[in-house]
């Protein structure tokens, strides 16, 4: 590691902090009981990999979780979590953000002076819905994947790249402790980027509105919806629009924007970059900077957190809305008739038992 790390392909450097295996000392967390809290997609990876990693581990679910009977299963021990942490040192909350707040108020009185309080996301102490003691370390460690991957990748001797912060450094050891966390689920095998809770949250926040759920979905549904409105079918604007959006989001994964170019078509490569900033114009620009500035300011913050307290209305409509479009419809069928459907069902098959308790997390921890 170094203050600006260099990319071993391009020898260009980061303009952050990057570790690695060899900057992780395992006994900073050798020696401590990590109370995972919760037992959902994330939950599940960290325990098993630090378990797995010889750290002690207690699983922190509420009596009657229907994840407590999975826990067990997989030889961990269990607790209510305000046990766990109680006989904790690193309090990790890995329950929906939306539940943490109460969840935090029923462990807190376990917390002691020179605990760790750690998140993998920092919504809620970036806008102040968890408000920790001032005597214990707040660090983060975040996989940046999906936890059935943190699992399957770990298992194959293999890593998932992550992010470590540190936003309240009471014992002068957060950071090394949060970096041994990091090894011990695998992170530091791939690599670990150094940043900050409101880093973190806000670029997470604007990444997934405006690009990665929210700009793409609308993108290819206005997609498909300008075909069909203009007399194509609808399989046509399937395949077009949403379908072959994995092909080329799997180039851009392996090799950047430069190889999706380079891999598709003249034709397609000249009509793209010709095309493309007619559709993504100064005005949506505009707006992607205003939802940045909603996300900076708290206003979507403070919108979301009103939305759970009035039990989900706009949420639940836009949702329903979203399952019973058009192109799922048409989608749907598509898929059942290709043999390649059949292979990404097997594929995903531990990716649809991370949703499941993803599921279960959200209703019962």
């Amino acid at each position: 590691m170094t203050d600006t790390d260099t990319d071993a392909e391009t020898g260009e450097e980061f303009m952050t902090s990057v570790y690695y295996d060899e900057d992780a000392d395992e006994a900073d967390i050798a020696d401590r009981t990590v109370a995972v809290i919760g037992y959902g997609s994330q939950g599940h990876a960290h325990a098993q990999n630090l378990s797995d990693s010889g750290v002690d581990v207690i699983v922190g679910l509420r009596e009657g979780s229907s994840s407590r009977a999975a826990a067990e299963a997989d030889g961990l021990r269990v607790e209510t979590p305000d046990e766990a942490a109680a006989e904790a040192d690193v309090v990790s909350m890995l329950v929906p953000d939306t539940v943490q707040p109460a969840v935090f108020d029923a462990l807190n009185d376990g917390l002691e002076p020179g605990d760790t309080l750690q998140f993998a996301h920092g919504f809620n102490i970036h806008y102040n819905q968890i408000r920790p003691p001032e005597d214990v370390d707040v660090t983060m460690v975040a996989p940046k994947s999906p936890g059935h991957l943190v699992r399957r990748n770990y298992e194959a001797g293999e890593g998932t790249p992550g992010l470590v912060a540190v936003y309240q450094d009471e014992t002068g050891e957060a950071f090394d402790e949060a970096l041994a966390y990091a090894r011990a689920i695998g992170c530091t095998r791939a690599g670990v980027i150094e940043t900050t809770f409101r880093e973190e949250t806000e670029t997470d926040l604007f990444g997934e509105q405006a690009v990665l759920c929210g700009g793409v979905t609308e993108l290819i549904k206005a997609g498909y919806e300008t075909l069909v409105e203009a007399g194509y079918s609808p399989e046509m604007a399937y395949f077009e629009c949403l379908n072959e959006m994995k092909l080329i989001v799997d180039l851009m994964y392996e090799g950047g924007l430069a190889e999706m170019w380079d891999s598709v078509s003249d034709t397609a490569e000249y009509g793209g970059l010709t095309r493309g900033r007619v559709v993504v114009d100064e005005h949506a620009r505009e707006n992607m900077r205003d939802i940045l500035a909603e996300v900076q300011e708290g206003t979507f913050a403070r919108e979301w957190i009103q939305e759970n307290q009035a039990n989900r209305p706009s949420y639940g409509q836009l949702y329903e809305a979203e399952r019973t479009h058009d192109i799922e419809r048409v989608g749907g069928r598509l898929r059942s008739l290709f043999a390649w459907a059949d292979e990404e069902d097997a594929e995903t098959e531990g990716e649809s038992e991370s949703e499941s308790e993803n599921e279960r997390v959200r209703a019962d921890d």
